[in-house]
């Protein structure tokens, strides 16, 4: 649903136009949907010819001429017979918003449009409802579709309201946005395509789909570098571990320092390594998608003095020549996992997918973490077995879309909420990441049930199309990886007092993981199951029990 604003200080003109044939003569059956309760009472049956448009318009008028009232606004004007620009105050008490739908939703009734007009004007805070102030009064006017075919309603506003006070409209194309983006989701409507893609990731634009078309690339860079950032991000632990891991790609970073200095880094953009005699072209994480800016990254890694540390001394070390750059110390990204790491970061997404069930479908917040953690295993994966991006990338971009939030929508992650971003680590420090090891195969499996769940919260919420989107990129498109890796054995039986054991620390699904792991591994050997040596401690001295009475019979 797209708002689209103007301003005036002819109510009037403008009510007469809503009434009238339109400009190709395409209004029909002009009437009334919504509006304050005084205009509904006395209007809302009428026929809505050009007498009681003027009607409606006195009284919608009525606060601005009896107090007299002035709100202005700032307009460019340009002299038509000279060319000459001057700015002008002009009378702008008039606002006029109008809500449309995509032309293949079709139409909806009076009755749903009555109540997304009364909701939309509450969250502008024109009503007395959401203001605690003296109302506005408003109407909502249908004529039937749009030339292009698009239903759609107009909402008129006096921005004077019935005590003579003026309304507030700081801002009022952001609100407008974000107010339909929240009646989108709650009556179950399209949610509008620019909105999605502008929010989740950067625009392709022509020339950048030229170059890659010439170059034989499958994808524009900016896609590329997106899909690297979001892994490395994910995987890191700490700022320093980030460089290190995008130079590991093939990444190229840099630094922008805070004003003066050269160890508070304020900002960062990336590049392709280029080949030698290609042009480097620098891409800012902010550019790439809304949640890869590096105050929104940096909620996600340690912060502590040691790590700010060292993260300065790395992009230092890159700021000064990011082609040659070299690590200053290098940490667990040049390391292999071992199967500790596989069992307890496999753990941890089962954990996460069980707690999810407590997570309430309207915590947008909470859910989008958990989307952008799952995105970035995703991504890491298609880092290590993708040369060109399939499935594992598509999976990765459409969770990243459903990830991003407006500024004053993001949360802190819940305490004691477990977290998949270990398993970005994984892949990405494997160097057979995602050949077909029966641990990565219990990995995805759980990855996939943390998706099934993501999928789940956008439907309960009505999110049609991202639900959809989500389902199609990890349905019948991730069967070549599941092919690729083995089948799971199902878990055997085990005796009542080892499972109470086991399932103190791990769900089900973990603990077979661990037992799998450990059988294939030792498998492997030619030795007990366990992976690991046995630990070895010196025996404890046994400190006898005396009992007198007992003592004295044995004497």
């Amino acid at each position: 649903m797209m708002p689209n604003i103007t301003r005036g200080g002819r109510m009037g003109g403008l009510m007469v136009y809503l009434a009238g044939e339109g400009r190709t003569n395409e209004h029909e059956d002009q009437h009334l949907v919504a509006g304050d309760p005084a205009i509904m009472t006395m209007y809302g049956d009428d026929v809505l010819d050009k007498t009681t448009a003027l009607a409606i318009a006195r009284d919608l008028d009525e606060p601005h001429r009896v107090y007299g009232t002035e709100v202005t606004q700032l307009k460019t004007i340009t002299d038509p017979e000279t060319g000459d620009v001057h700015k002008e105050r002009i009378d702008a008490h008039v606002w006029h918003c109008s809500l449309s739908l995509a032309a293949e939703e079709g139409q909806l009734s009076d009755e749903k449009w009555n109540a997304i007009a009364t909701d939309f004007v509450d969250a502008m805070e024109f009503t007395e409802t959401t203001s605690g102030r003296s109302p506005a009064r408003w109407v909502a006017v249908r004529h039937g579709l749009s030339k292009n075919g698009n239903d759609h309603v107009h909402i008129a506003v006096s921005l004077v309201r019935e005590d003579g006070t003026k309304v507030n409209v700081h801002r009022d194309r952001q609100r407008s946005q974000d107010a339909a983006r929240e009646l989108e989701v709650k009556y179950g409507l399209q949610l509008t395509t620019s909105r999605l893609s502008a929010s989740a990731e950067r625009g392709e634009k022509p020339a950048e789909r030229q170059i890659a078309e010439r170059s034989g690339a499958s994808e524009v860079k900016a896609h590329r570098l997106e899909r690297g950032v979001r892994a490395a991000a994910g995987a890191a632990q700490t700022e320093g571990e980030f460089v290190r891991r995008l130079h590991q790609m093939g990444i190229v970073a840099k630094p922008r320092f805070a004003a003066g200095r050269d160890d508070v880094v304020a900002g960062y953009s990336v590049a392709i390594r280029p080949e030698k005699g290609e042009p480097i072209v620098w891409h800012g994480g902010g550019r790439l998608a809304r949640d890869l800016t590096l105050q929104r990254l940096r909620e996600g890694w340690i912060d502590s003095p040691e790590a700010t540390s060292e993260g300065a001394a790395e992009w230092r070390a890159t700021w000064r020549n990011p082609i040659r750059y070299k690590p200053v110390s290098p940490g667990i990204e040049m390391r292999e996992p071992t199967p500790e790491m596989w069992q307890d970061y496999t753990a941890d997404v089962g954990r996460l997918r069980k707690q999810l069930s407590d997570v309430p479908r309207e915590d947008r917040a909470t859910w989008a973490i958990v989307a952008k953690e799952t995105s970035a295993a995703f991504a890491a994966w298609s880092e290590r077995v993708e040369e060109i991006p399939g499935p594992l990338a598509d999976a990765s971009r459409v969770l990243a879309r459903s990830a991003q939030l407006r500024k004053h929508q993001v949360k802190p992650k819940p305490a004691g909420m477990a977290s998949a971003s270990g398993a970005a680590m994984l892949l990405l420090m494997a160097t057979n990441g995602g050949k077909g090891t029966m641990a990565e195969a219990i990995l995805f499996r759980q990855l996939v049930a943390t998706t099934r769940a993501l999928y789940e919260s956008h439907t309960a919420i009505q999110d049609a199309r991202q639900a959809t989107q989500i389902a199609d990129a990890v349905g019948a498109k991730l069967d070549s990886v599941r092919a690729r890796l083995p089948e799971i054995p199902k878990a055997p039986k085990q005796a009542p007092e080892r499972a109470a054991t086991s399932t103190a620390t791990l769900d089900p699904a973990a603990d077979t993981a661990r037992r799998v792991i450990e059988a294939q591994n030792g498998a492997a050997a030619g030795r007990p199951s366990n992976p690991l040596p046995n630990r070895i401690e010196p025996a404890k001295p046994v400190t006898p029990t005396v009992h007198p009475e007992r003592d004295d019979r044995d004497r």
